[in-house]
């Protein structure tokens, strides 16, 4: 008995302390007969309590709540966070919680009349320790003709609504392979930042298992791993995911579990595939241009000692080695930043596919006898080397057999097996070189160096001018006309730099030094990314806004990015869907569209003038003037509708 009174005493200011602040907001001011309408039912937390989802993983139990006055729709629960304590992990909510019901009021209800509406709630906080609450809530409502929105409370609405889950626009697969799994989703159109799938089943996952992600190019892929229960037909669930800007959204997840092939590639099995794939890497179009330097290295060894063989081979071994392991510690570095940095990510920005082209030319006009380069470092291994490096550079565009595959693995491991992968890679594609180091006896077989070398050496430069002309037509698709104008601009200079190497006076040889350097600052010039196609949109501008104004117009302002998650989705599952065109069209609404993909300062300006840092921003300028409405980050067809209807 003293034992239970001390225990009472320790619990007492624990219990005295209110936990939680819970009130039931309508989104009606009026309700009308037969018409549904929402409730609110809010919850602030006490610092250190928390309360649960639908699953509360691994302990706990979700609000229940019977209603009475109408008839009530399931109760809508927002998207989870996850809640550690000790080896247990439990799904629910911190700090507070917005539920959602739509009520149906009665039909034979007659204006004038009242609504009645109860909501007998129960639900479970805990922190130290776990407490039963209980609270029976009450709203009464007029009841007129036709329904009455409640602007005091369409703030919060909003906010609720951009916190429950919404479908999932891109393709997505679930499946087990025995114990692990995976949920993989295609289509990603940004970087993310985290990655969860909240089951709605408490017995499909083991909740206290982590969740590894790894995103390649556009495709996620979410480890799991079963729990004891059954697999059912259908796998619901939350999939959460925060994007590289910090916005968090919630996607429903309603799949037919299927059979995954998810178990992790061996390092030895990836490093061999990565060996095969290199070695494959020489046989495709875009290291052409480099074959043919190599086959004048090749014939020059003809005649050469074997010491010389030997470090050609080793320089270019290790220049395409090397190479390899620059590109994946350079993408291991981006995606550690957050960018969703893939295989041939440096083809993405102008300045490099300008510089490439530059390059190939001026290799290609080197062939040709236009200049010539002598010295110690490229008469021995570092001409070797150079080729190397420029091989692994210009392959990059491509993948093959086998390489696909290594690099998938790779992007799944730690950075140490990661890079070794890389290595591997390197050493596939120099393999046929590195061979000549192993056994110089070969250069024997090469034919011997006379008159006819300066034909051949003529000859393969104009695979090097093909591959300039065709990295000028992917600056055209990265940077449009302008692009291309600022290129050939940069190769009419590098051609002029080659031409006074040739020379050979010291006049020349600071023309050539000036003449680089010209091209070279051409390059601030280009953007990569072309701004987003507004459609049947404008394009945004303060001044166009003011002009649509002083029209008596209502202006919509949609601020996104291409590389924005979260700005794509509200565009496909919202901005884009029949009901929200059909509603711009009958208002009238101008739609404009700032794209901040290349950083725009004045869209930068904008943002900051309503305390952002970033996008997605959607500001709605009414017809009747003042100042425009922020919709939130996330949104739905309802939170545009309302906001229009409430705008005109």
């Amino acid at each position: 008995m003293r034992f239970l009174i001390a225990l009472l005493m320790l619990m007492a200011p624990a219990l005295a302390q209110p936990r939680t602040t819970t009130t039931l907001v309508s989104e009606v001011a009026a309700v009308a007969p037969g018409q549904p309408f929402r409730v609110a039912l809010d919850q602030i937390f006490a610092r250190g309590w928390h309360s649960y989802w639908r699953n509360p993983g691994a302990a706990g139990a979700a609000m229940e709540i019977a209603w009475e006055g109408g008839d009530a729709g399931p109760l809508q629960f927002p998207a989870p966070t996850r809640i550690p304590s000790g080896p247990l992990m439990s799904f629910g909510y911190e700090n507070s919680a917005t539920y959602l019901a739509t009520i149906t009021p009665p039909p034979g209800l007659r204006p004038g009349q009242s609504l009645a509406l109860t909501a007998d709630a129960r639900w479970l906080v805990c922190a130290d320790i776990c407490i039963p609450e209980e609270g029976r809530f009450t709203l009464s409502l007029p009841v007129e003709a036709v329904a009455r929105r409640d602007p005091a409370t369409a703030t919060r609405f909003d906010a609720a609504e951009a916190a429950m889950p919404r479908p999932l626009p891109f393709p997505a697969r679930l499946g087990f392979s025995n114990l692990t799994g995976a949920l993989e989703i295609d289509g990603l159109p940004g970087a993310v930042r985290d990655a969860f799938f909240f089951p709605l089943s408490e017995t499909l996952l083991d909740h206290a298992t982590a969740q590894p992600w790894r995103l390649v190019g556009s495709s996620l892929t979410v480890e799991l791993r079963r729990g004891q229960g059954a697999v059912p037909d259908i796998a619901h669930g939350v999939l959460v995911l925060t994007d590289s800007q910090g916005v968090r959204g919630a996607f429903d997840i309603a799949l037919p579990p299927g059979v995954l092939a998810t178990a992790a590639m061996p390092l030895w099995q990836a490093i061999g595939f990565a060996v095969l794939g290199g070695l494959i890497l020489n046989l495709m179009p875009c290291v052409f241009p480099i074959l043919a330097m190599k086959a004048m290295a090749l014939v020059r060894l003809g005649g050469a000692s074997r010491a010389d063989v030997r470090i050609h081979a080793a320089g270019y071994t290790a220049g395409v080695v090397l190479g390899f392991l620059a590109a994946g510690g350079a993408m291991l570095a981006l995606r550690m930043a957050g960018s969703a940095a893939g295989w041939g990510f440096q083809f993405t920005q102008a300045p490099f596919v300008a510089v490439m082209a530059w390059v190939m030319l001026a290799v290609g006009l080197n062939l040709s006898g236009v200049f010539a380069i002598r010295g110690p470092v490229v008469s021995g291994g570092g001409g070797s080397f150079a080729t190397g490096l420029l091989a692994v550079l210009v392959a990059t565009p491509c993948t093959v057999p086998f390489m696909t595959v290594a690099l998938g693995a790779a992007m799944a491991m730690p950075p140490v097996s990661m890079l070794l992968i890389f290595a591997g890679l390197g050493l596939g594609m120099a393999l046929p070189y590195a061979l000549l180091g192993v056994v110089p006896g070969l250069a024997r077989a090469m034919p011997r160096p006379g008159p006819w070398m300066e034909r051949l050496r003529q000859l393969l430069a104009f695979p090097m001018y093909a591959a300039a002309a065709w990295l000028v037509w992917v600056l055209a698709q990265l940077a449009g006309a302008d692009g291309v104008a600022l290129g050939l601009g940069g190769a009419l200079l590098v051609a002029l730099a080659a031409w006074a190497l040739g020379q050979g006076a010291r006049w020349a040889r600071g023309l050539a030094v000036v003449a680089t350097v010209a091209a070279l600052a051409l390059l601030p010039g280009l953007r990569t990314a072309p701004a987003i196609a507004a459609g049947p949109h404008e394009a945004w501008s303060a001044a166009r806004v003011e002009a649509l104004r002083a029209e008596g117009r209502t202006v919509f302002v949609n601020l996104t990015a291409a590389w924005c998650i979260s700005c794509q989705v509200n565009e496909r599952v919202t901005l884009d869907t029949q009901a929200v065109r059909d509603a711009f069209h009958a208002r009238n609404v101008a739609v404009l569209t700032g794209d901040w993909t290349r950083g725009d300062p004045a869209i930068g300006s904008l943002l900051r003038q309503h305390q952002r840092e970033g996008v997605p921003l959607y500001l709605l300028y009414p017809a009747r003037g003042g100042p425009p409405v922020i919709l939130p980050q996330i949104l739905t067809e309802g939170i545009v509708l309302r906001a229009l209807a409430d705008a005109i």
